[in-house]
């Protein structure tokens, strides 16, 4: 069975939902009968965007509104702009991020961005619209868009990880914290996408790689698990399986575990103590 929340005529407000991932699951949460709230920046593309669910969703109710997510007084104005169209919401997917690129030094701009954004874009949109959500009384989804990023910490974007990292343990505590509510009925879901082809992730790539999935992929295998009930959604990708998956996160815990270096996954002298743990070893 479809989540309870997934019903027609219940609401979505999807956050970054004018391309990429956001846009799919808007999307197919129209195609489930769902009245859609897309909010990101820049209103040509969010007309263009509720315009391709129209066409995939014929009849589909998409409200737009831009809304920048680091910023909370945003943030609230939106939740109070779905309250006074829809009644309330019950289905939130914050998933606005950018990635810009970072350096462990600098520049502190880059930092403060992607933190302000992909981070606290993430703790302003639960706050904010989480409260009412528990009062409507009715069951509801809160899907935040993590990384594998923020799980393995890989070296090259510091800040993305950072950021990412905080997006886990931020969702795991409001899972937590929701499922000990007397009365609530909602619940909170990780996405950990793969590697998905994205205007995020294209880098001025005009056509698919090959190992990439699409953002519809990554939505469908979305829906599969939260009907499966998984908190952690790990998506795998068409080069990473999910047995990749769990041996690099394995391995990373055991970093601490065994007491190696940080990030020992990269450094010259567990290379091949890796590549035997990846094996099976």
């Amino acid at each position: 069975m479809p989540h309870p929340a997934l019903v027609p005529g219940a609401v979505a407000v999807v956050t970054g939902g004018a391309a990429g991932i956001g846009l799919a699951a808007a999307t197919r949460f129209a195609q489930a009968g769902l009245r859609i709230v897309l909010a990101d920046l820049g209103e040509d593309r969010l007309g263009a965007a509720a315009e391709a669910i129209v066409a995939a969703a014929p009849g589909a109710e998409v409200m737009t509104h831009q809304a920048d997510v680091g910023d909370p007084d945003q943030v609230a104005a939106l939740e109070a702009a779905v309250r006074a169209r829809f009644g309330g919401t019950d289905v939130l997917m914050n998933n606005a991020g950018i990635q810009p690129g970072s350096t462990i030094l600098g520049p502190a701009e880059n930092w403060e961005r992607i933190l302000r954004t992909n981070l606290w874009g993430i703790i302003h949109g639960s706050q904010v619209f989480v409260p009412g959500m528990i009062a409507r009384g009715r069951p509801g989804l809160v899907i935040n868009t993590g990384s594998k990023q923020g799980i393995t910490t890989p070296p090259g974007d510091p800040a993305y990880n950072v950021a990412k990292s905080g997006v886990r343990a931020f969702t795991e505590a409001l899972q937590h914290e929701l499922r000990n509510t007397p009365g609530c009925r909602i619940g909170a879901h990780l996405l950990i996408p793969g590697f998905v082809f994205t205007g995020l992730t294209a880098k001025g790539r005009a056509e698919k790689p090959a190992a990439a999935w699409t953002p519809e992929q990554t939505v469908d295998f979305m829906l599969e698990r939260l009907e499966a009930g998984d908190f952690y959604i790990l998506c795998p990708d068409n080069d990473v399986p999910r047995a990749l998956d769990e041996r690099r996160i394995l391995w990373s815990a055991g970093d601490i575990v065994e007491n190696r270096p940080p990030l020992s996954r990269w450094h010259p002298d567990y290379a091949e103590a890796f590549a035997a743990f990846v094996r099976g070893g």
